[in-house]
């Protein structure tokens, strides 16, 4: 029997999770500071 694929990649799977949570911490961060600031536009 042929060698089991596994399912996640750690070694690029870690980086892919990194990555993406920077991105969600920046959007909260940019999300906080239009709330506080008051003067983003919202559609």
């Amino acid at each position: 029997m042929k060698t089991i694929i596994p399912l996640v990649d750690w070694s690029n799977g870690i980086i892919m999770i990194g990555v993406f949570a920077v991105v969600v911490v920046a959007l909260v961060l940019v999300m906080l500071s239009l709330m506080n600031s008051g003067k983003g536009k919202q559609s």
